[in-house]
């Protein structure tokens, strides 16, 4: 795969014609340094959401040998990993934005940390060691994602910068499939325990390798071509803040990427479940069917958003986030009908095309995020989107659907969880008329 290395609410006054995106100075990095950053950073983002996201696949043998309920269930897959990234999220990519931050060092010890705490989740024995085993993961993975787009916006030319990050957020849907297929398979072969450790090791391994492998663009005083001092103050709390919340741009793409975390967190968990207690599957049979509706599908409109960013958005700013916001509203019906289809293949063939539309948001969006600030704000502005996503998304949409589950249990069944999903389905348009209204800032606001 080759690395890809600009209305309605308008304010009172025209604003000033925005800088072409094509005047930007040069990367620092070499092309083929860029080319080694980008395809291992895309790795650690594989183990990112491997790690993350076995817990889906494994959701249900886990419940039934420590014995939990749903509403359980959604807070092992949610809050015990979200909060704690969320809140460590922001003090953390406070100190990815200082100049004199290896930002590869950063990525290096979360990953070892992350890896670490995924293989002790193997050795639980009940909800609270689980519990706590996944609070470490959240805590190692909270370093990796503000750090990486900002070694990303650092090292790429703007009008590069949504399919370069779109680039990289493909870790979502590769790391999701392979903890489909691994952990499902696994499961079967030798327990969920052992799938939590195999997929734990390969991280551990990779950390001592990334220091040796990348390159840290401040540490060769350049950044886009532009120097920088070590010493360099950083932005004040106060002041990054203010300047991320003042554009109004920003909060809308807050608002619709953190309902589509939800949204996409709550069906990632349960609609796994739902293919087993609904259709008969089994964890190998459910880990492969969605690994094409879910893994192969996510690869797909994760790379189409960006590309599409990109290629339309030179042409006018707005079109960056089109895509994201018409995909979201025209997936919506057509998942509602998977959820209810009586045949499981039929079901995995309506969920595809609402997979690839609602996947195509993560490029546009943390690109946007990314010219929204000044690069001294790009790190923080990018962990508030994550915080937003994360405790909002991860951190309720496993949850929150997990207890909507067992409250229609007495009257649903082994329905239940069938029911929670097709409300799901139809909340899809609210993301996309946040994206929308965003779309309708990005001329005025937009900075590179």
């Amino acid at each position: 795969m080759t690395i890809a290395t600009g209305a309605d609410d308008r304010p009172a006054q025209a604003p000033a014609p925005a800088p072409a995106l094509s005047s930007a100075p040069a990367p620092a990095l070499t092309p083929a340094q860029v080319r080694v950053m980008m395809w291992l950073l895309l790795l650690v983002y594989v183990l990112n959401f491997l790690d993350r996201q076995i817990l889906n696949i494994l959701a249900e043998p886990i419940k039934a040998e420590l014995q939990l309920s749903d509403t359980q269930l959604g807070l092992l897959a949610g809050p015990a990993f979200a909060v704690f990234y969320a809140v460590l999220g922001i003090p953390i990519a406070r100190y990815a934005d200082r100049t004199s931050t290896n930002r590869v060092s950063l990525i290096s010890l979360s990953l070892a940390v992350w890896s670490a705490m995924t293989v002790l989740c193997g050795y639980a024995n009940s909800f609270a060691q689980m519990a706590l085993a996944r609070i470490g993961v959240g805590v190692g993975e909270a370093g990796c994602t503000p750090a990486a787009h900002s070694l990303i916006s650092d090292s790429v030319a703007p009008e590069k910068r949504a399919s370069a990050i779109g680039f990289y957020g493909m870790g979502v849907p590769i790391g999701t499939l392979l903890g489909l297929v691994i952990g499902g398979v696994v499961n079967d072969l030798y327990g969920w325990r052992a799938a939590l450790m195999l997929v734990g090791l390969p991280g551990i391994g990779l950390a001592f390798l990334l220091p040796w492998l990348m390159r840290e663009p401040r540490r060769l005083g350049l950044v886009r071509g532009q120097a920088v001092a070590a010493s360099a103050p950083a932005l004040p709390v106060r002041a990054a803040m203010a300047e991320i919340f003042s554009s109004r741009a920003y909060v809308l793409l807050l608002v619709a990427a953190s309902v589509a975390a939800f949204l996409s967190y709550g069906k990632g968990l349960w609609t796994i479940s739902m293919f087993i207690r609904s259709h008969g599957l089994s964890t190998t049979e459910a880990g492969l069917t969605m690994a094409v509706a879910l893994g192969l599908a996510g690869v797909l409109g994760t790379w189409l958003g960006g590309w599409a960013a990109d290629r339309f958005g030179q042409v006018n700013r707005r079109h960056i986030l089109t895509l994201p916001a018409i995909g979201m509203a025209v997936a919506a019906p057509i998942q509602f009908l998977g959820y209810g289809a009586p045949d499981w293949r039929l079901a995995v063939l309506l969920i595809l095309v609402p997979t690839i539309l609602n996947a195509a948001y993560y490029g546009p969006a943390y690109a946007c995020v990314q010219g929204l600030v000044r690069k001294e704000a790009r790190a923080v502005a990018a962990s508030v989107m994550l915080f937003g996503q994360n405790l909002i998304g991860l951190g309720l949409g496993p949850f929150v659907f997990g207890a909507l589950s067992d409250w229609l249990a007495p009257q649903a069944g082994s329905e239940s969880v069938r029911w929670v999903l097709y409300s799901a389905a139809w909340l899809g348009f609210i993301p996309a008329f946040y994206f929308w209204r965003a779309s309708l800032r990005l001329t005025a606001e937009l900075k590179a």
